[in-house]
């Protein structure tokens, strides 16, 4: 489906925000120098110069203007004129996409006006700041701000400020999809309109009363509230106002799906927008229009409207509607069946997508972690395209850049590499062609994708589908596995050395999915059960029977795995074909990204241990915590077989003590609690044994570089709701980041015995040496599974207590 902006409306949200007009400034002291008065009167000029520019969508002139006042006001040491030439700059960097700088200028105007004691002024730097906030999709900080504002402009009685920041709250309750209460803000800022006669504000609430409507499916209802707002636009010449309910009558007419009543609105907003020089609400005008030529079929028309869309967000630096833009514009041409220049297109939006997320990295990770869930559909929709056609290597850079994404939206300290700082690439016939893309006509398009194709086709198979070197340099027997969750379908990415990339599609829904995923995880949780026996299976039959002869094809012998979504909750290991458990037949390295394997690391001879144990004893709480009495066994036993090992156990297990001692160990292990929660890196930690911890946020910060694993042997992942795994991809990160090649870390807590004697086993194979990570874990996992392996009357070949151990990494 296109997706049509959801907008409350540029008209409305113009006036919302709270620009700092010059009759607010304060005056200079009478005896000022003239030449100070003429400078202040030029930045006042300046200053209303910004904000008409900004209104009429020149937004790079509306900075241009608004730094030059600012340099005024801070020569001739006026406070206020500053801190509101600041808010101005705010405003127009969150138009053009830039929310770091916005929410920069936007808090130094904040503290001018608090150091001033400038209530006005805090109260529009609030209010800007959550407007800024709302462009990010981070809905609950927007409010945070604008309950601020609320506060203040109730306090001085300032009713106009208090009705737009109801409006405000109102449009941030219809993002987060809370309708009545979005209605309830907006018939207060209705009210308080009626009340002081502000027919603007009047006009706009209606407007905005009519959009909730319309979301709530009563659409007679939403059309009496626009045109309520259209009569009193056009009874006080408000021609922004009159756009913003013709705009907004045309949308609610698509929904009815009365197409050609729709248009006849949408062009009569084009027009007015097209008259007061409204350069966004023109661009606005055109995705509109568009859609209504798509649903109509006049696929020539809806290309048509969209490529102006596109010149005018390129002229006027709108790069989030630039990137809406060309992800609309690849959606026709690929229903139009011009795959080839749809992906183009679907490339340049992810292209910008990437140059906005770049500009935010500064921004607090659950804001950019906001806005990288509002468009990852950009990144998928590209990497689906590609998989139609072909292209499997492209499909898997654009995946391995997602996934670096989102480690850094959740640990914001994630850099990557040479290998993933080039982004999405462009073949050599596309970037020929790049410079056209908001220039085309509908009659050249099949003839350029004519074009594209067969140049793209001329291409040796091994460049479209050229395999990274580093990728080639895979060990014998090893084979990358790369799942693709989607929407209708779950595609499989296959490679192995040597030979060219494949894709195997299951038809298979997202949610049926997760809810097998969620089943099966349950039941290999369950020790009691045998269940695992009858769920995994189907969970095999998705992820591995699809690629089965692939893999004998192959030789393999090892599966690089790097899980997309909820699937990184499973251990692939645990997938059972009826007959056998997967790692019966395969080692299984859990990988982060491909582009962050190194496949010639190698494991060091000479094994130095540092080991730690939280202690406890059976029953006791610690520190919020179970102790773990089979800890301390657990260390020493691995100190028995390896003499050189630094142990520290209980009270002496401390956060400080074990930074100090880990450096220049090839093992590092850590028999303690760990949790690992979806959401933020802070709240997922690692309890040393006197209470002290350390955050999934600061693991990076220790000096791991000379340690080939990092073991945590008591964690546990998806505490709560389970999320997209990133807490489990973080941990994994951190510890390469720190200097690690690999890391063990379990899925669920396991008992404290069924441990023990994992890691018993584990070691014991590791002492015989010339044993790669995974060769050691997967033996030691053979060996419960086959019995040999026990403690008293239990058998521990559940695959709770084997399978949750994962190794990520590189363990070869």
């Amino acid at each position: 489906m296109r997706s049509r902006l959801k907008l409350i409306g540029v008209n409305a949200i113009a006036l919302s925000l709270s620009f700092c007009q010059v009759s607010t400034l304060y005056p200079l002291e009478p005896a000022s120098a003239q030449t100070a008065q003429d400078r202040k009167a030029e930045a006042d000029r300046l200053l209303q110069q910004g904000i008409q520019q900004y209104r009429t969508s020149q937004f790079e002139a509306a900075l241009q203007s608004s730094q030059q006042a600012l340099q005024i006001y801070r020569v001739i040491g006026n406070r206020q004129g500053e801190g509101h030439a600041l808010g101005n700059l705010g405003i127009a960097y969150n138009a053009l996409a830039m929310y770091d700088k916005a929410i920069e200028y936007q808090e130094q105007s904040l503290l001018i006006a608090r150091e001033i004691k400038d209530r006005l002024g805090e109260g529009a730097a609030l209010g800007n700041l959550g407007i800024t906030y709302d462009s990010l999709s981070k809905y609950d900080k927007a409010i945070e701000y604008q309950e601020q504002r609320l506060a203040i402009v109730r306090e001085i009685k300032d009713r106009l400020g208090e009705g737009e920041t109801l409006g405000n709250l109102g449009k941030a309750y219809y993002y987060l999809g809370k309708y009545d209460k979005a209605i309830q803000y907006d018939l207060q800022w209705l009210a308080i309109s009626r009340e002081i006669k502000d027919r603007h504000g009047e006009g706009y609430a209606l407007v905005s009363l009519g959009i909730n409507y319309r979301e709530l499916s009563k659409y007679n209802k939403a059309i009496e509230y626009y045109l309520q707002s259209l009569l009193i636009a056009r009874e006080i010449k408000d021609r922004l106002g009159e756009g913003a309910a013709l705009r907004n009558l045309g949308i609610t007419y698509d929904s009815l799906g009365k197409y050609d009543k729709a248009i006849e609105y949408q062009e009569q907003w084009l027009a007015i927008s097209r008259e007061i020089k409204d350069r966004l609400g023109e661009s606005h005008a055109l995705v509109n229009l568009g859609d209504s030529y798509y649903y109509l079929g006049k696929y020539d028309k809806a290309i048509e409207y969209d490529l102006q869309w596109l010149a005018i967000s390129r002229e006027i630096k709108d790069r989030e509607g630039e990137g809406e833009a060309l992800n609309i514009i690849g959606f026709v041409l690929e229903t139009q069946k011009q795959p080839d220049l749809a992906i183009l297109y679907y490339k340049q939006s992810v292209k910008v997508t990437e140059s906005i997320r770049k500009d935010i990295r500064k921004l607090d990770k659950d804001i950019r972690k906001s806005y990288l869930d509002a468009v990852s559909y950009r990144y998928k929709n590209l990497a689906n395209h590609l998989l139609k056609q072909g292209r499997v290597t492209e499909a898997l850079q654009v995946l391995d850049l997602l996934k670096i994404q989102e480690l850094e939206d959740y640990l914001k300290n994630v850099k990557g590499n040479d290998r993933t700082a080039k982004g999405v690439e462009l073949l050599a016939p596309e970037r020929a062609i790049s410079g056209q893309l908001s220039a085309l006509s509908y009659d050249k398009i099949p003839e350029l994708n004519r074009q594209l194709a067969s140049q793209i086709q001329q291409l040796p198979k091994s460049e479209i589908n050229k395999v990274p070197d580093y990728l080639q340099k895979l060990p014998k027997g090893a084979v990358l596995l790369y799942p693709l969750i989607l929407d209708d379908r779950l595609e499989l990415i296959f490679f192995s050395a040597n030979t060219l990339p494949i894709n195997r599609t299951i038809p298979i829904k997202k949610a049926d999915l997760e809810k097998l995923v969620t089943d099966v995880r349950a039941d290999m949780r369950d020790y009691t059960s045998l269940d695992i026996k009858n769920s995994s299976p189907k969970l095999y039959g998705v992820l591995i029977k699809p690629i089965e002869a692939d893999l004998k094809q192959a030789n393999a012998t090892t599966i690089l795995y790097a899980p997309d979504g909820i699937l990184r909750y499973i251990p692939l290991s645990a997938l059972y074909d009826g007959k056998q458990w997967l790692v019966e037949k395969y080692r299984v390295n859990n990988l982060i990204a491909y582009s962050l394997f190194d496949p010639d690391s190698k494991p060091q001879s000479n094994i130095r241990i540092f080991a730690g144990a939280f202690g406890g004893k059976k029953g006791e709480n610690r520190f919020g915590a179970n102790g773990l009495p089979a800890t301390i066994p657990e260390v020493e036993n691995i100190q028995t077989s390896f003499p050189n090992t630094t142990k520290l156990v209980d009270q002496d297990f401390t956060a400080q003590a074990s930074k100090a001692k880990v450096s220049g160990n090839a093992i590092v292990h850590f028999a303690t609690h760990a949790k690992f929660i979806s959401g933020s890196p802070l709240d997922s930690y690692v309890l040393f044994g006197d209470g002290s911890k350390v955050t999934l946020a600061e693991i990076n910060e220790w000096q791991l570089k000379d340690a080939d694993l990092v073991v945590l042997s008591a964690c546990e992942t998806g505490v709560g709701s389970l999320g997209n795994g990133a807490e489990i991809l973080g941990f994994g990160y951190q510890v390469q980041r720190a200097g690690a090649k690999a890391s063990i870390a379990s899925l669920w807590t396991v008992s404290d015995g069924g441990t023990q004697l994992l890691m018993e086993a584990l070691y014991g194979n590791l002492q015989k040496g010339n044993t790669s990570m995974s060769t050691s874990l997967r033996e030691a996992q053979l060996s419960m599974i086959r019995r040999s392996v026990k403690q008293g009357e239990i058998n521990f070949n559940h695959p709770y207590y084997w399978s949750a151990f994962v190794l990520i990494g590189n363990g070869l």
